[in-house]
């Protein structure tokens, strides 16, 4: 069985953890493209993480979002101690703050599979299957990457979990961000995902009371075993974060 590097960071600001991202995507790129230039015909296994934390409110807007998007001044959202980040991943804009997981798989999709819409709706998979256990059904809309609750609903659709990834020479980055027992007033300052017609949601408000993160932690994690076929290996972050 493959072993993945798991990580928690913790509470961590949203640049902090883009740059550890970026290392890690960089050290398998250079672990890869090592390999093939020795033997072009082996794809080698490396290292692959999955990262978890949380961040300070910040707002990011992804490669293909719209500007229009972020309905308040970025000089607005400084004052009010709210960070803001044009990044590199996939997808629109959203919001990342305290009490909502976030995860970051970093994985060499050449040792899994390479297909981009499989990894994402395995993702969605990890989510769905948490939020389960939970008596939270969640699931999909086409052409919507991320889950949500009452899927099936065109008036009622609410997001609970955000995706947007990026890969390059099957490297994958960046990830998902699940509402645990986040205050959404913070995505009243947004189009949450370009979406003007869908809410959005958290665990706390669908079930009507707090939700232990570390719990949801363990189901994650345990989700994300089961479907990547993947023993998760727990290490203490790199002492660079600290």
């Amino acid at each position: 069985m493959k072993e993945v590097t798991f990580e928690d960071l913790g509470l961590i600001d949203y640049k902090t953890a883009w740059d550890y991202q970026e290392n890690l995507s960089q050290q398998i790129i250079s672990q890869k493209l090592e390999a093939r230039s020795s033997n072009s015909n082996v794809k080698s296994p490396t290292s692959n993480y999955l990262i978890i934390c949380e961040h300070p409110p910040v707002i990011t807007l992804g490669k293909s979002g719209s500007k229009q998007h972020l309905l308040m001044s970025e000089s607005w959202l400084r004052q009010r101690g709210i960070d803001f980040f044009h990044v590199n991943r996939g997808g629109d804009i959203t919001f990342h703050g305290p009490h909502q997981i976030v995860g970051y798989p970093i994985l060499n999709l050449d040792m899994f599979f390479t297909d981009i819409h499989k990894y994402l709706r395995t993702l969605e998979e990890i989510i769905i299957g948490t939020l389960d256990e939970y008596g939270i059904k969640g699931g999909r809309i086409p052409g919507a990457t991320g889950v949500w609750i009452d899927a099936g609903n065109p008036s009622g659709a609410r997001k609970i979990c955000a995706m947007g990834i990026r890969c390059s020479h099957w490297v994958t980055m960046h990830g998902f961000a699940l509402n645990v027992n986040t205050d959404l007033s913070y995505f009243d300052y947004i189009v949450p995902c370009g979406f003007n017609d869908k809410k959005v949601t958290s665990m706390e408000k669908e079930l009507g009371t707090k939700v232990a993160l570390n719990d949801v932690k363990k189901g994650l994690k345990k989700h994300f075993e089961q479907l990547f076929g993947v023993q998760l290996v727990t290490k203490t972050p790199e002492s660079a974060l600290k």
